[in-house]
Protein backbone atom coordinates (compact mmCIF):
# COMPACT_ATOMS: atom_id res chain seq x y z
CA UNK A 1 0.00 0.00 0.00
CA UNK A 2 2.81 2.16 0.58
CA UNK A 3 4.13 1.65 -2.98
CA UNK A 4 0.45 2.93 -4.16
CA UNK A 5 0.91 6.19 -1.75
CA UNK A 6 3.64 7.40 -3.51
CA UNK A 7 2.50 6.72 -6.71
CA UNK A 8 -0.44 8.39 -6.07
CA UNK A 9 1.18 11.24 -4.47
CA UNK A 10 3.93 11.39 -7.55
CA UNK A 11 6.62 10.62 -5.80
CA UNK A 12 7.40 7.56 -8.47
CA UNK A 13 6.26 6.71 -12.19
CA UNK A 14 4.94 3.28 -11.72
CA UNK A 15 4.56 0.62 -9.34
CA UNK A 16 4.81 -2.68 -9.43
CA UNK A 17 3.84 -5.42 -6.81
CA UNK A 18 2.60 -8.81 -6.21
CA UNK A 19 5.92 -10.78 -5.71
CA UNK A 20 5.18 -11.36 -2.13
CA UNK A 21 0.95 -10.83 -1.75
CA UNK A 22 -2.37 -11.75 -3.75
CA UNK A 23 -3.19 -9.92 -7.16
CA UNK A 24 -6.16 -8.52 -4.56
CA UNK A 25 -4.16 -6.98 -2.76
CA UNK A 26 -2.23 -5.33 -5.72
CA UNK A 27 -5.27 -4.20 -7.82
CA UNK A 28 -7.42 -3.08 -4.37
CA UNK A 29 -5.31 0.22 -3.37
CA UNK A 30 -4.66 0.98 -6.60
CA UNK A 31 -8.50 1.17 -7.35
CA UNK A 32 -9.10 3.04 -4.10
CA UNK A 33 -6.05 5.49 -4.75
CA UNK A 34 -5.02 5.78 -8.13
CA UNK A 35 -9.08 4.83 -9.66
CA UNK A 36 -9.73 4.20 -13.66
CA UNK A 37 -9.17 6.43 -16.27
CA UNK A 38 -12.46 8.34 -17.01
CA UNK A 39 -12.72 6.60 -20.30
CA UNK A 40 -12.16 3.42 -18.88
CA UNK A 41 -15.21 1.01 -17.40
CA UNK A 42 -12.94 -1.38 -15.56
CA UNK A 43 -9.61 -2.51 -15.10
CA UNK A 44 -8.02 -5.47 -17.45
CA UNK A 45 -4.87 -7.18 -18.43
CA UNK A 46 -2.88 -8.63 -21.24
CA UNK A 47 0.15 -10.53 -21.89
CA UNK A 48 2.38 -10.29 -24.36
CA UNK A 49 2.94 -13.28 -25.81
CA UNK A 50 6.49 -14.05 -27.84
CA UNK A 51 6.08 -15.93 -30.67
CA UNK A 52 8.53 -16.77 -32.59
CA UNK A 53 7.62 -15.09 -35.91
CA UNK A 54 5.72 -12.21 -34.28
CA UNK A 55 4.13 -10.52 -30.81
CA UNK A 56 0.79 -10.88 -30.11
CA UNK A 57 -1.14 -9.85 -27.08
CA UNK A 58 -3.54 -11.94 -25.44
CA UNK A 59 -6.58 -9.77 -23.16
CA UNK A 60 -7.95 -10.51 -20.32
CA UNK A 61 -6.37 -13.07 -18.91
CA UNK A 62 -5.74 -12.01 -15.06
CA UNK A 63 -8.67 -9.88 -13.75
CA UNK A 64 -12.17 -10.21 -14.96
CA UNK A 65 -13.61 -13.70 -14.21
CA UNK A 66 -16.90 -13.10 -16.87
CA UNK A 67 -17.15 -9.40 -18.18
CA UNK A 68 -20.26 -8.35 -20.16
CA UNK A 69 -20.72 -7.08 -23.76
CA UNK A 70 -19.52 -3.95 -22.91
CA UNK A 71 -16.91 -4.67 -20.53
CA UNK A 72 -15.37 -7.01 -23.38
CA UNK A 73 -15.66 -4.16 -25.99
CA UNK A 74 -13.82 -1.69 -23.13
CA UNK A 75 -11.10 -4.51 -22.70
CA UNK A 76 -10.38 -4.80 -26.73
CA UNK A 77 -10.29 -1.30 -26.95
CA UNK A 78 -7.86 -0.94 -24.03
CA UNK A 79 -5.87 -3.93 -25.62
CA UNK A 80 -5.75 -2.01 -28.76
CA UNK A 81 -4.36 1.04 -27.50
CA UNK A 82 -1.77 -1.21 -25.47
CA UNK A 83 -0.87 -2.78 -28.64
CA UNK A 84 -0.40 0.62 -30.43
CA UNK A 85 1.71 2.24 -27.20
CA UNK A 86 4.25 -0.82 -27.86
CA UNK A 87 4.38 -0.43 -31.35
CA UNK A 88 2.11 -2.93 -32.60
CA UNK A 89 -0.07 -2.44 -35.22
CA UNK A 90 -3.82 -3.60 -33.56
CA UNK A 91 -5.98 -6.19 -35.45
CA UNK A 92 -8.45 -6.79 -32.43
CA UNK A 93 -9.66 -10.72 -32.70
CA UNK A 94 -13.43 -10.86 -30.16
CA UNK A 95 -12.82 -14.74 -29.49
CA UNK A 96 -15.54 -16.97 -29.50
CA UNK A 97 -15.91 -21.07 -30.11
CA UNK A 98 -17.91 -19.65 -33.55
CA UNK A 99 -16.88 -18.02 -36.56
CA UNK A 100 -19.17 -15.14 -37.62
CA UNK A 101 -22.49 -16.44 -37.75
CA UNK A 102 -22.03 -20.03 -37.56
CA UNK A 103 -23.31 -20.34 -34.08
CA UNK A 104 -25.86 -19.58 -31.82
CA UNK A 105 -25.86 -19.48 -27.82
CA UNK A 106 -25.20 -16.87 -25.06
CA UNK A 107 -21.92 -16.70 -25.03
CA UNK A 108 -20.97 -16.02 -28.52
CA UNK A 109 -23.74 -13.82 -28.93
CA UNK A 110 -21.81 -11.77 -26.05
CA UNK A 111 -19.04 -11.78 -27.89
CA UNK A 112 -21.18 -10.59 -30.99
CA UNK A 113 -22.30 -7.50 -29.16
CA UNK A 114 -19.30 -6.96 -27.86
CA UNK A 115 -17.50 -6.72 -31.33
CA UNK A 116 -20.53 -4.54 -32.20
CA UNK A 117 -19.97 -1.90 -29.38
CA UNK A 118 -16.07 -1.51 -30.20
CA UNK A 119 -16.63 -0.85 -33.84
CA UNK A 120 -19.26 1.99 -32.71
CA UNK A 121 -16.74 3.36 -29.81
CA UNK A 122 -13.64 2.92 -32.46
CA UNK A 123 -14.88 2.87 -35.62
CA UNK A 124 -11.19 4.04 -36.64
CA UNK A 125 -9.68 0.67 -35.45
CA UNK A 126 -9.98 -3.06 -36.97
CA UNK A 127 -11.91 -5.07 -35.07
CA UNK A 128 -13.58 -8.51 -35.72
CA UNK A 129 -15.91 -11.03 -34.16
CA UNK A 130 -16.58 -13.43 -33.54
CA UNK A 131 -13.85 -15.31 -34.29
CA UNK A 132 -12.22 -18.87 -33.07
CA UNK A 133 -8.92 -18.44 -32.59
CA UNK A 134 -7.69 -20.69 -35.87
CA UNK A 135 -9.74 -18.32 -38.10
CA UNK A 136 -8.24 -15.65 -36.15
CA UNK A 137 -4.34 -16.41 -36.78
CA UNK A 138 -3.91 -18.92 -39.49
CA UNK A 139 -4.56 -16.90 -43.02
CA UNK A 140 -5.71 -20.65 -44.51
CA UNK A 141 -8.27 -20.81 -41.94
CA UNK A 142 -9.35 -17.62 -42.26
CA UNK A 143 -9.91 -18.08 -46.22
CA UNK A 144 -12.33 -20.53 -45.04
CA UNK A 145 -14.13 -19.35 -42.48
CA UNK A 146 -13.94 -15.56 -42.84
CA UNK A 147 -12.88 -14.99 -46.36
CA UNK A 148 -14.04 -10.79 -45.42
CA UNK A 149 -12.48 -10.18 -42.68
CA UNK A 150 -9.50 -7.48 -42.37
CA UNK A 151 -8.48 -8.98 -38.82
CA UNK A 152 -8.81 -12.58 -39.74
CA UNK A 153 -5.80 -14.97 -39.84
CA UNK A 154 -4.02 -12.04 -39.30
CA UNK A 155 -4.77 -10.84 -35.88
CA UNK A 156 -2.35 -9.14 -33.65
CA UNK A 157 -4.86 -8.49 -30.62
CA UNK A 158 -7.00 -11.61 -29.50
CA UNK A 159 -9.74 -10.84 -26.97
CA UNK A 160 -10.92 -14.05 -24.76
CA UNK A 161 -14.62 -13.93 -23.75
CA UNK A 162 -14.13 -14.60 -20.41
CA UNK A 163 -11.17 -15.13 -17.63
CA UNK A 164 -11.35 -19.02 -17.94
CA UNK A 165 -10.55 -19.46 -21.57
CA UNK A 166 -7.91 -16.25 -21.56
CA UNK A 167 -5.84 -17.55 -18.56
CA UNK A 168 -5.99 -21.32 -19.40
CA UNK A 169 -5.02 -20.49 -23.45
CA UNK A 170 -2.11 -18.19 -22.38
CA UNK A 171 -0.13 -20.54 -20.12
CA UNK A 172 -1.52 -23.70 -22.72
CA UNK A 173 0.34 -21.41 -25.21
CA UNK A 174 2.89 -20.24 -22.65
CA UNK A 175 4.09 -23.72 -21.56
CA UNK A 176 3.21 -26.20 -24.78
CA UNK A 177 5.15 -23.73 -27.16
CA UNK A 178 7.48 -23.10 -24.76
CA UNK A 179 7.59 -19.34 -25.20
CA UNK A 180 7.39 -16.23 -23.14
CA UNK A 181 4.89 -14.77 -21.84
CA UNK A 182 5.53 -11.01 -20.80
CA UNK A 183 2.86 -9.55 -18.37
CA UNK A 184 0.26 -9.60 -16.92
CA UNK A 185 -0.17 -5.83 -18.02
CA UNK A 186 -2.87 -3.83 -16.45
CA UNK A 187 -4.99 -1.53 -18.23
CA UNK A 188 -7.29 1.31 -17.29
CA UNK A 189 -6.03 3.03 -14.31
CA UNK A 190 -4.68 6.41 -14.19
CA UNK A 191 -1.11 5.64 -13.55
CA UNK A 192 0.85 2.69 -14.43
CA UNK A 193 0.58 -0.41 -11.41
CA UNK A 194 1.28 -3.93 -12.10
CA UNK A 195 0.93 -7.13 -11.12
CA UNK A 196 3.56 -10.34 -10.52
CA UNK A 197 2.97 -13.93 -9.65
CA UNK A 198 4.04 -15.20 -6.48
CA UNK A 199 5.94 -17.44 -8.11
CA UNK A 200 7.86 -14.92 -10.47
CA UNK A 201 11.53 -15.26 -11.34
CA UNK A 202 14.06 -12.22 -11.61
CA UNK A 203 13.11 -12.22 -15.40
CA UNK A 204 9.64 -11.82 -14.81
CA UNK A 205 9.98 -8.58 -12.64
CA UNK A 206 12.86 -7.09 -14.94
CA UNK A 207 10.31 -7.69 -17.72
CA UNK A 208 6.90 -6.03 -15.85
CA UNK A 209 9.33 -3.39 -14.90
CA UNK A 210 10.17 -2.54 -18.89
CA UNK A 211 6.77 -2.22 -19.20
CA UNK A 212 6.11 -0.16 -16.58
CA UNK A 213 8.39 2.37 -17.44
CA UNK A 214 7.23 2.34 -21.14
CA UNK A 215 3.92 3.37 -19.24
CA UNK A 216 4.85 5.62 -17.27
CA UNK A 217 6.86 7.47 -20.25
CA UNK A 218 3.37 7.16 -22.19
CA UNK A 219 1.43 9.50 -19.27
CA UNK A 220 4.23 10.91 -18.42
CA UNK A 221 2.85 14.93 -18.63
CA UNK A 222 0.16 13.33 -15.97
CA UNK A 223 2.57 11.60 -13.55
CA UNK A 224 4.44 14.72 -12.50
CA UNK A 225 1.10 15.86 -10.74
CA UNK A 226 -0.32 14.88 -7.47
CA UNK A 227 -3.83 13.24 -7.38
CA UNK A 228 -6.53 15.40 -5.64
CA UNK A 229 -5.85 14.63 -1.70
CA UNK A 230 -9.68 12.91 -1.81
CA UNK A 231 -8.05 10.03 -3.64
CA UNK A 232 -5.59 9.49 -0.65
CA UNK A 233 -6.00 7.81 2.48
CA UNK A 234 -3.65 7.40 5.58
CA UNK A 235 -2.51 3.35 6.11
CA UNK A 236 0.77 1.58 7.05
CA UNK A 237 2.64 -0.79 5.31
CA UNK A 238 5.73 -2.93 6.37
CA UNK A 239 8.83 -2.95 3.93
CA UNK A 240 8.88 -6.29 2.09
CA UNK A 241 11.41 -8.30 -0.65
CA UNK A 242 14.57 -6.92 0.09
CA UNK A 243 15.95 -10.16 -1.97
CA UNK A 244 14.33 -8.74 -5.27
CA UNK A 245 15.02 -5.33 -4.97
CA UNK A 246 19.13 -6.42 -4.67
CA UNK A 247 18.40 -8.88 -7.69
CA UNK A 248 16.93 -5.74 -9.98
CA UNK A 249 19.84 -3.37 -8.90
CA UNK A 250 22.38 -5.93 -10.05
CA UNK A 251 20.08 -6.37 -12.67
CA UNK A 252 18.88 -2.78 -14.29
CA UNK A 253 21.21 0.53 -14.60
CA UNK A 254 17.89 2.60 -15.55
CA UNK A 255 17.59 6.01 -13.79
CA UNK A 256 14.09 7.26 -15.07
CA UNK A 257 11.66 6.64 -15.01
CA UNK A 258 11.34 5.83 -11.09
CA UNK A 259 9.42 2.74 -10.68
CA UNK A 260 8.67 1.71 -7.23
CA UNK A 261 8.95 -1.76 -6.10
CA UNK A 262 6.47 -3.00 -2.99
Amino acid sequence: VLGTMMLANGDVDGLVSGACHSTANTVRPALQLIKTKENAKLISSIFFMLLPNQVCIYGDCAINPDPNAAELADIAIQSAASAEAFGIEPRVAMLSYSTGDSGKGCDVDKVREATRIAQELRPDLLIDGPLQFDAACSPDVASKKAPDSKVAGNATVLVFPDLNTGNTTYKAVQRTAKIVAVGPMLQGLRRPVNDLSRGCLVEDIVYTIALTAIQANNCEEVIKTPLPSSSRKKFFAMPRDSEIREALSASLHVSSPHVQMN
